[in-house]
């Protein structure tokens, strides 16, 4: 019997009925609770991760003023953003979310972009997660292993970056409601854990930084002069919070597993923001001041680590590696489960080739398994890079970084934009901005497209075309992943996929969907 012949014969939920009324069918199985919708997008923030991987651009790009007044002001504008993306999946949660909107706001040409950007966003971003989890368990197992760090190598760090993807995925084609589990644990463990190395970094140090440090000082280690500091080099250590606050969306690709998503999908965006964008002030703050020697931080990948050997005992600096590295793992596996149901959804509506296998659904487990491989596989393609180095630091991450920001955000940006072109015409859901859209969503706009320029630009002189300092080994590639990508998706699109993609497809029948419109 299908669906649409089934569904009239017993009493849907409201969820149900909601995503019925989008033209889907519940297929996953809705059994994460608000609190594990939210769960997922903290877990996935992880001032675990973020804060401690990208410190050390944010302190060689500007240095403690990037991050004392860097973090909390641009955690305000992508507040804002998230405002706006709470608006949007209260009234559309649906597992496809950003491309969802987009396609159902602008048309199919509209979805097809924003869909690709967001799931190159996510595949960067799962990647990007996966290794900085095993540059840092590499860390922690060498501070109680001198034979271990003697024997450091980007090839060991490769290798335990793919056994954490195996992992990942094991955890998450398992079950759903397992995720749903390891998702509540990691919000207590960031909370917990963040609460410990806030306060081992205020008891043990032996001195710590003054207030002025803290909140005045500039560093510029990025090679460019200082006359572009304001305009150049300080905006590129923003990178730090706009890469460690991102990835909320998982709260809207969750929404079809998740009760109450109307309501529960849109505070988990926004919630999972303002607890982030506290708690990492904090941690961040704590580092800072637990800084002995600021000459001596100058590693940019290690940069946190290298606080911590000078301000710690080394039972102390493995404990805080430990607790970071625990949330990093926590942080990956809900990375993939975001990233997998983004292209189960995506597939579901014939947009990714290989669609039909894409979009499998396990009949037992109700999870899209193979969606998770693809990711999974994905990610370490495009991280194969990283077995090469500058000075130690793999080449490959910080573009990584750079392609998860640009991709994801400028995927948020387009439906933020059409919602505020459609106007008082939008059909809100429970949760709503009221007439504050207006602004917010401008101003979300804008704040994106300052970013995404600033981060395909080179992160040395070295990287400058036509400069004498020039080198291939330095260029932010991050540019010509992003544009490379656009102009191919923009020749795909004008040759064929605009013939057969025609936007979300309904899984049940037209005239159910018109049922629930009446």
């Amino acid at each position: 019997m299908s669906a649409a012949e089934s569904a009239p014969e017993r009493e849907l939920t409201d969820d149900e009925k909601h995503l019925a009324k989008l033209g889907y069918s519940q297929e996953l199985s809705r059994s994460w609770s608000s609190f594990s919708n939210f769960a997922i997008s903290f877990s996935i923030i992880s001032i675990l991760a973020g804060c401690f991987t990208t410190f050390g651009q944010a302190w060689n790009n500007g240095g403690p003023i990037a991050i004392s007044w860097g973090w909390p002001i641009i955690s305000a504008f992508i507040l804002i953003i998230g405002f706006t993306l709470s608006e949007l999946v209260s009234a559309y949660p649906t597992s496809g979310g950003i491309y969802w909107w987009a396609a159902k706001l602008g048309g199919p040409a509209a979805g097809f972009f924003t869909g690709w950007l967001n799931l190159i966003g996510l595949l960067a971003v799962t990647a990007s997660v996966a290794y900085g989890a095993a540059t840092f368990l590499d860390l922690t197992i060498s501070t109680i292993s001198t034979s271990w760090a003697d024997g450091y190598s980007l090839t060991r760090v490769f290798l335990l970056f793919v056994a954490i993807l195996v992992l990942a995925s094991v955890l998450n084609i398992f079950s759903g409601h397992l995720l749903a589990v390891i998702n509540n644990i990691s919000v207590w463990w960031h909370v917990a854990g963040a609460a410990i190395v806030i306060l081992v970094l205020i008891i043990v140090p032996p001195t710590h930084q003054s207030f002025d440090f803290v909140f005045t000082e500039r560093i510029n280690n990025s090679g460019f002069s200082s006359g572009a500091y304001w305009f150049l080099v300080l905006p590129l250590g923003f990178l730090l919070t706009q890469y460690t606050i991102t990835g909320f969306d998982a709260s809207a690709h969750l929404s079809e597993e998740t009760q109450g998503a109307a309501e529960g999908a849109a505070k988990g965006i926004w919630r999972s923001i303002f607890y982030s964008a506290v708690g990492g002030y904090v941690l961040l703050l704590a580092f800072l001041f637990a800084v002995q020697d600021p000459q001596g931080v100058s590693d940019g990948f290690g940069a946190v680590d290298v606080i911590f050997g000078q301000a710690l005992p080394d039972g102390w600096h493995f404990l805080i590696l430990l607790i970071s590295t625990a949330g990093q793992l926590f942080c990956t596996t809900a990375c993939l489960t975001s990233a997998s149901r983004m292209t189960f959804a995506f597939s579901r509506d014939g947009a990714i080739p290989g669609s039909k296998w894409l979009s499998t659904v396990n009949k037992t487990t109700k999870i899209p398994a193979n969606a998770v491989v693809f990711v999974a596989v994905i990610g370490a393609i495009i991280t194969l890079p990283a077995l090469k180095s500058i000075g130690g630091v793999p080449i490959a991450f910080y573009a990584v970084v750079s392609v998860a920001v640009i991709g994801l955000y400028l995927s948020f940006m387009i439906p933020i934009y059409l919602r505020w072109r459609i106007g008082d015409a939008f059909e809100e859901g429970t949760w709503t901005n009221g007439q504050k859209y207006k602004w917010m969503n401008l101003l979300a706009v804008a704040e994106i497209a300052i970013i995404s320029v600033y981060f395909i630009l080179p992160f040395t002189p070295a990287g400058v075309p036509f400069s004498d300092e020039f080198a291939w080994s330095s260029v932010n590639y991050a540019p010509v992943l992003t544009i490379g990508t656009l102009i191919v998706l923009a020749i795909w699109w004008n040759v064929s996929a605009k013939k057969w993609f025609t936007g979300p497809k309904n899984t049940i029948d037209e005239a159910v969907v018109k049922a629930f419109d009446d």
